[in-house]
């Protein structure tokens, strides 16, 4: 239901959102929610645009969120990199269905109003939450936790 395209964003964002705030490289981000480095440069970009993340140049340059991850929802993020297009009216042009869609078009777009609700309501910061989180992502995620340095350990 959802294109390649979203799934990169969302994982992206997400990875932005754990983060400790700091700009990551489009590298980093690849290498931690194994996505392609190639196509992940076009997904950020649509970021930008969509006004979720900011870029800045650079050698301390790279990629942050615009926003705090409690006020980023999934909508957005489906929708900066590919919106969200409920049916409205008839997509065959059919004449008798310029009132009211058919059985079929009226089922597909009420599923659409369900992801549109569900998304509009679900924050990054409620994803990154989650009682039970998916073990792979916060294997991915704790690689963007600043690493604690050990303490010395004295040799007598």
């Amino acid at each position: 239901m959802f294109s390649q395209t979203v799934e990169y964003a969302m994982r992206a964002v997400l990875a932005l959102a754990a983060g400790d705030g700091s700009p990551m490289t489009t590298r980093q981000i690849a290498e931690t929610m194994l996505v392609p480095q190639s196509y992940l440069s076009k997904v950020l970009q649509a970021l930008v645009r969509g006004g979720l993340v900011y870029s800045t140049r650079g050698l301390k340059g790279g990629f942050v969120l615009v926003r705090s991850a409690e006020d980023i929802t999934l909508l957005q993020i489906l929708n900066s990199v590919n919106p969200l297009q409920r049916i409205e009216s008839c997509p065959l042009d059919l004449d008798e269905h310029h009132t009211a869609l058919c059985p079929l078009h009226r089922r597909l777009d009420q599923a659409m109003a369900m992801v549109e609700q569900a998304f509009s309501t679900t924050t990054l910061a409620e994803i990154l939450s989650e009682e039970n989180p998916c073990p792979t992502l916060q294997t991915q995620l704790q690689k963007l936790l600043p690493s604690v340095p050990e303490p010395d350990k004295k040799t007598d």
